[in-house]
């Protein structure tokens, strides 16, 4: 099995990691060469582009402008120690041992606008590039053209090294899109997640994103691989419901 993740837009560059343990990103040189188009511009640019304050087109032009290789623990962070946010409140890497992270970098991925493909020990540096931004490169007219078909081939490849069937996809629709998934050699389940509120089970997003977290945890803390171990996941309230439920998208749910 290899779990798909969403990145997060906040960041923690910050605190100390707690592993000295990294690897470095697979399409490093892509992510250069984004780097030098995005470079070019201004922050007003920035801020039309990404529809953020101009405090934050000053920050993540200076990002650009800073951005460099090679990537050291020096200059860059684990990228499941760096991103913060919903997912990775769930996720609690920081609380993963060494065996932990060892599975994680075998059967764990975030996907990202900026690095493609990230391992979770993968040292990356701070930025701001969501995959469903409109930015023009050279490549095409937004990053879904720019990555192509690069990442879906990428995780072909780690499907069959690890002989895994499965490819669960945690990430948010937009991270998602960035997959072609016709051409995924394997099956690919979708869990949902909802809350009862007002009478029914309703998705409500900031949940659903820190119970994606939970449920990678999850599987990597007890080295879960099959679809049928899936079904028995239990954390947080959340279990599954067989009524609302298909092979394909299990659907977990909780009454609080």
């Amino acid at each position: 099995m290899i779990v798909i993740l969403s990145p997060a837009k906040t960041l923690d560059f910050d605190s100390k990691p707690t592993t000295k343990a990294h690897s470095q990103p697979d399409f490093l040189e892509d992510s250069a060469e984004l780097i030098q188009q995005l470079q070019r511009l201004s922050p007003a640019d920035i801020s039309g582009l990404m529809g953020i304050s101009d405090s934050l087109g000053e920050l993540n032009f200076d990002r650009y402008q800073q951005w460099q290789t090679p990537f050291s623990t020096a200059n860059a962070k684990q990228a499941a120690l760096a991103f913060k946010g919903d997912v990775y409140t769930g996720l609690e890497a920081d609380t993963f041992s060494s065996a932990d992270f060892k599975f994680a970098q075998k059967h764990l991925r975030i996907l990202s606008g900026l690095y493609g493909l990230l391992k979770p020990l993968d040292l990356m540096q701070p930025y701001r590039l969501e995959m469903g931004v409109k930015f023009a490169n050279t490549r095409g007219k937004n990053l879904y053209e720019f990555w192509g078909t690069q990442l879906t081939e990428e995780l072909n490849a780690q499907l069959k090294k690890n002989k895994s069937e499965i490819l669960l996809n945690l990430a948010s629709n937009e991270y998602f899109k960035a997959v072609k998934k016709k051409d995924i050699n394997a099956e690919i389940i979708s869990p949902a997640f909802k809350d009862y509120k007002n009478g029914e089970y309703k998705m409500i997003s900031f949940f659903a994103k820190k119970v994606r977290g939970q449920m990678a945890a999850w599987i990597i803390k007890n080295r879960v691989t099959s679809a049928s171990e899936l079904l028995e996941f239990s954390v947080d309230g959340y279990k599954l419901n067989k009524k609302l439920s298909s092979p394909a998208v299990p659907v977990f749910t909780r009454k609080q």
